[in-house]
């Protein structure tokens, strides 16, 4: 009798613990935890049972986290057998509300995930990841338990800048799991910028040979180590330099690389695989210092010598505004027909930012341009440019997302708008019944610090991880018809100040699970304290995946 309490209370006590390590983040939909039944063991001799190949990309991202983190790897079958046990089960075509829907069910017997889609039933596999244990051992357990989840927002979006600094494929991939792991489905890549052209254009080749590469880049904080003194003042018809004769001052290393059309092509199936879609941005009109150096004559002073940037910020102490030439948009259609080629993706992400109108002001062949077009000023001539350019990816079949500059002078007539500055442009864009994704500087741009006193060098600004997860994408001012146009939020990662894969696990965790959550979870299951509680899990997850983050969050 002794006996029999002793193991009851040591069960108890073992299902208790199983309950309290039920931390998942994004939070689901709804969460039961089954505290009565015996967990799931996975060890050697559980297979994997599916009733549709769809699954096969969720299979395999299940066996490789499996094989990486624990050493363990399953065995498969498409053969059904009601009597079996000690199976994972993944079941598309199962009765649920809505195709973004999956229901994961455990019990000591079986794990099953089910939907009508096999995206939801790999976005289950995200979920049944973080119901396994943080440590490596012969068996895994999983607590039983009952899921039903989807997702609150269609676009849940992470950015990678590799203009100001480059990362190499294997990198970018890695990256790519980590918005999988986290249920994110958009990847908006950054690939041009003033600081390097990152993609192959076969049209082009000097993009490439010479728009990739820069001979140095500024030391420490813009305006960098040395250029202190160096101030530029940006007035209605020219920019003001100080001193006259100013030389920035660089390192003097030479820096870039580049993407090849078979490289880009791999990384979209990786992608694809992972229910995500790759989103390339072609920065135009503006931006365009590293598509100059290659190609001046598109400039508005076909003469000048440009180079690509070695410094950070708007540069509009140069001029990297492109001219709204025929050439020009001959030029920006055959681009663009190779990017949209190779990306089979709804939507190109064309830029539209920070274009310094002064350029085009000071420019005869720009002002001869809006005579022609009947523009009245330098911001209509920006929305020339962008719905010209609209009109061109509209022919193929694709659509326009620009930041939220391509409101100036009136938004092209299909275009999504990302609203970086502030809200504003995402709600103006709702209320013009366009698509908006919210990205404000302010709290999603995770290059900023995420305390005031950081451990290196980041960006000046703070978005500090609460203020990231008590973010609400649709903002007030809308109606709730007008709030159905919100798509959904991102997060930017800008890389001025990131030199190293582990730089960006630094500044990406764990702000990236409070993105997750604020675009997954239901507005009423969010609780900061509660996420804080459900991180301390993922920390030890993290240090499971040899991933960097900062110690300072386990102070508390």
């Amino acid at each position: 009798m002794k006996n029999l309490l002793i193991l009851l209370l040591v069960v108890t006590f073992g299902l208790k613990i199983s309950a309290q390590e039920v931390n998942i983040i994004p939070q689901p939909v709804k969460l039961e935890v089954k505290t009565k039944e015996l967990p799931f063991t996975i060890d050697t001799a559980t297979v994997i049972y599916t009733n549709d190949t769809l699954a096969n990309s969720s299979i395999a991202f299940f066996q490789n986290y499996l094989h990486q983190n624990y050493n363990f790897q399953l065995k498969t079958t498409t053969i059904p057998d009601v009597n079996r046990t000690n199976v994972i089960n993944l079941i598309i075509a199962e009765k649920t509300s809505n195709r973004n829907e999956y229901n994961l069910t455990v019990s000591d017997k079986s794990t099953t995930i089910s939907s009508l889609s096999d995206t939801a039933v790999f976005q289950g596999i995200q979920t049944l990841i973080q119901l396994l244990p943080t440590s490596k051992s012969a068996s895994l357990q999983i607590p039983a338990v009952s899921i039903i989840d989807y997702p609150r927002f269609d676009y849940r979006g992470m950015h990678l800048d590799v203009s100001r600094h480059f990362f190499e494929v294997d990198f970018v991939k890695q990256y790519i799991d980590y918005l999988a792991l986290h249920k994110m489905n958009y990847f908006h890549w950054h690939l041009t910028d003033d600081h390097g052209w990152r993609i192959e254009i076969k049209k082009y080749p000097k993009l490439t040979e010479i728009g990739a590469w820069r001979n140095g880049s500024i030391i420490g904080l813009w305006p960098g180590k040395g250029n202190e003194n160096i101030k530029y003042q940006v007035l209605p018809t020219e920019v003001k330099i100080m001193p006259k004769d100013a030389i920035i001052k660089t390192d003097g290393i030479k820096h870039g690389g580049y993407y090849t059309q078979e490289q880009i092509k791999d990384v979209i199936d990786y992608a694809a695989k992972r229910y995500i879609t790759v989103i390339p941005e072609i920065e135009m009109p503006a931006h365009s210092m590293a598509l100059l150096a290659a190609y001046p004559e598109l400039g508005t002073e076909p003469n000048k010598k440009y180079a690509v940037a070695e410094t950070w910020g708007m540069m509009n102490k140069y001029n990297n505004v492109l001219q709204a030439s025929d050439t020009t948009f001959k030029f920006l259609e055959n681009v663009l027909s190779e990017v949209m080629d190779l990306f089979p993706s709804q939507y190109v992400h064309i830029g539209g930012d920070e274009a310094s109108k002064i350029w085009w002001k000071k420019s005869t062949v720009s002002q001869q341009i809006m005579k022609a077009n009947g523009l009245k000023n330098e911001s209509e001539l920006q929305s020339y440019f962008i719905q010209r350019i609209e009109k061109f990816v509209n022919s193929k079949g694709k659509t326009i997302i620009g930041w939220n500059e391509i409101l100036q002078g009136g938004l092209a007539p299909n275009a999504v708008v990302m609203s970086w500055q502030g809200e504003k442009g995402g709600i103006e864009a709702a209320k013009q019944n366009h698509k908006a994704i919210m990205t404000p500087e302010n709290i999603m741009y995770f290059n900023h610090a995420q305390f005031v006193k950081e451990d290196s060098l980041t960006a000046s600004k703070v978005s500090p991880l609460v203020d990231v997860y008590n973010y609400e994408p649709i903002p007030k001012e809308l109606t709730p018809e007008q709030g159905k146009n919100i798509w959904g939020g991102q997060g930017c990662l800008w890389s001025e100040y990131i030199t190293t894969p582990s730089k960006v696990q630094y500044l990406l965790f764990p702000r990236l699970d409070a993105l997750s959550e604020i675009l997954w979870s239901p507005i009423d299951k969010r609780n900061y304290i509660d996420f804080q509680k459900r991180l301390k899990t993922q920390f030890k997850r993290y240090d499971l995946m040899n991933i960097t983050y900062s110690k300072r969050y386990l102070e508390n």
